[in-house]
């Protein structure tokens, strides 16, 4: 037990205050109320693991599966309806190399880093790749268009090294061929946004206002002979 504060004083120890010991404060956890009631997909994905302990990565492994990465505001949902604080699911998300918290593009790009594809130099594929786009890995292109991934290994050892895009895989990659596929892919979104900006449907045709008008106003007329 410590000694009262005048026997401090009268000791000449100084008059200051005796040292305490603090009382532990238990955290209790408060979800956060205003996030909005789970969507039906989400719903679904959180009743079929309720009740399930460690069933964590389990459920984000399913939303990245359904929404193709982890939205912040589905993870403030899941830690409501789950009661698991909102820190851990956000610990447990960014420790592991699985979970994306980021929208993937529209292409997503993977470089194989398995052990024969790493003889085989996919490192420099993915080096052409990242100086190509303009970014490294696990990271999308500004437009959106492109996410540059790397996976462990897709057992395609035979072919390497392998490039997997939107899930066709190329074998045999060389950094020139990788930046190639890539360019091509570009290419076709830039062409999209061209016939898009005008109007331009996949079957050829204009659906732009002026080019249905132009075609109202030809309809009633005699062709040319």
């Amino acid at each position: 037990m410590f000694a009262p504060l005048e026997v401090y004083a009268m000791s000449g120890l100084g008059a200051s205050a005796p040292p305490t010991r603090e009382r532990l404060r238990k955290h209790v956890y408060r979800p956060d109320e205003t996030a909005g009631p789970p969507s039906p997909e989400l719903a679904e994905i959180l009743s079929r693991h309720r009740g399930v302990r460690g069933a964590l990565i389990s459920i984000l492994q399913d939303i990245q599966a359904h929404y193709g990465y982890l939205p912040a505001d589905q993870l403030r949902i899941a830690a409501r309806e789950t009661g698991v604080p909102l820190s851990r699911i956000y610990g447990v998300a960014t420790f592991y190399h699985q979970f994306r918290l980021d929208p993937p593009g529209q292409h997503l790009v993977r470089v194989c880093r398995g052990t024969a594809c790493h003889v085989g130099h996919s490192l420099e594929l993915l080096r052409a790749l990242g100086s190509h786009l303009g970014i490294g890995q696990d990271q999308t292109t500004p437009d959106g268009q492109v996410t540059l991934q790397t996976v462990a290994c897709m057992g395609a050892c035979s072919l390497a090294p392998v490039l997997v895009v939107d899930g066709e895989t190329h074998a045999r990659m060389t950094p020139d061929r990788a930046v190639e596929i890539v360019q091509r892919l570009q290419n076709a979104a830039a062409d999209r946004e061209i016939d898009r900006a005008f109007g331009v449907t996949s079957a050829g045709t204009s659906s732009s206002p002026l080019s249905r008008a132009a075609g109202e106003g030809a309809g009633g007329e005699a062709p040319c002979r």
